[in-house]
């Protein structure tokens, strides 16, 4: 029942997108026949490597994941719109180093370019790393910072270990396929299997339609009017514009210090810097980014901003005590619990314990 509720539901779409008279750009006079963009002439590849065309099982499996892309155009419309953001960065990074442009739509299928996408699985970021990944390719992942979720440090990952990838395997679509499922478990199934051929390898379902979803988002980027996505360059969101600097903090510093030294607000210091994690950057030396044009003066306001801070906002530490709990405290000190938690970096159900320290910023301490 839902499967026909969801058909008919499609055809509705389709008959009114038809006879609409809307020009705007991202609005779809008309579907195209899914029939007819089915027609794949080829040549078609990946990385450079023929996608096997000749073959009846390899058109009907990218068949399938072209049909099921197209069904989802608003995700689509979502990758086009944030590709002029970071697919650019991508693009660059991998031509320094010598990388296959086609590396790029590994990201798009992994996160459509979210860099808080997160799997079931743990993976998190532009590229999906689980944790164990993610540190055996250089990234910081800890409680103050994840680097799964900057542009620039995952993609360097991603670069290192594609290429690592590929010289195990040498083939661009093994090494992607070792990506989804690990190179160890696909080695493992050549092995057994007897072929490299990756359109021959009877692998995981997933694993099996990974690949194919790559090409099927890279023949529809790549000729997005072909598909029925007509837009123009207003319709994108505008690129990353940022100024970089390198931030010495002496101790724990709140992220609003650097908003209001860099003339903006908290939420934008964490969207350019999605990698930093809750309220406060660490004691230490970071790499940042701030908005463009912001860095001129921005390490005297800075500084005086610290200093302000500490002044007003004397540190002082509460050592826990018996039957405490964070509630208790807080209304002992008349603060919001939820600045306590945030203050302490703590977790709202966490247990605390006799003899544990809090910080405490109190308005009226007894």
């Amino acid at each position: 029942m839902k499967k026909f509720i969801s058909v008919f539901l499609f055809l509705i779409l389709t008959v009114t997108s038809a006879n609409s008279e809307n020009d705007d750009p991202f609005e779809f006079n008309q579907f195209p026949g899914l029939i007819s963009k089915l027609r794949i002439t080829g040549p078609l590849d990946f990385c450079g490597e023929a996608v096997q065309l000749e073959s009846q099982d390899v058109r009907e499996r990218l068949e399938k994941e072209l049909l099921l892309t197209l069904w989802d155009r608003p995700q689509v419309a979502l990758w086009i719109k944030r590709s002029s953001r970071y697919l650019t960065i991508i693009e660059k990074m991998l031509k320094e180093h010598d990388m296959p442009e086609d590396l790029k739509y590994v990201a798009i299928i992994e996160s459509a370019l979210r860099p808080h996408a997160g799997s079931h699985k743990g993976a998190v970021g532009f590229w999906q790393f689980t944790e164990a990944t993610g540190l055996n390719y250089g990234l910081v992942i800890n409680s103050e910072k994840d680097q799964r979720r900057n542009i620039f440090y995952s993609t360097q990952a991603a670069i290192a270990y594609f290429k690592e990838l590929y010289d195990l395997l040498g083939s661009w679509t093994l090494s992607a396929a070792a990506y989804n499922m690990g190179e160890q478990g696909l080695l493992s199934e050549i092995l057994a299997q007897k072929t490299e051929n990756y359109y021959h390898l009877y692998l995981p379902l997933e694993t099996q339609r990974y690949v194919f979803r790559i090409i099927a988002a890279k023949m529809i980027l790549s000729e997005p009017d072909t598909y029925g996505f007509r837009y123009t360059q207003e319709d994108l969101y505008p690129p990353l514009q940022f100024d970089q600097l390198k931030l010495d903090c002496f101790q724990e510093t709140p992220i609003s210090l650097i908003a209001q030294a860099a003339n903006t607000g908290f939420k934008e210091i964490k969207d350019l810097n999605p990698e930093i994690r809750g309220h406060f950057l660490a004691a230490g030396s970071h790499r940042i980014l701030i908005p463009k044009g912001a860095a001129d003066g921005f390490q005297e306001r800075f500084k005086s901003l610290v200093d302000q801070w500490k002044a007003e906002n004397k540190e002082r530490v509460y050592v826990v005590k018996e039957g405490d709990n964070l509630s208790t405290i807080a209304e002992r000190f008349n603060v919001p619990l939820p600045a306590l938690i945030i203050w302490n970096q703590l977790e709202k159900n966490k247990h605390i314990y006799p003899g544990d320290r809090l910080v405490i910023y109190p308005e009226d301490a007894e």
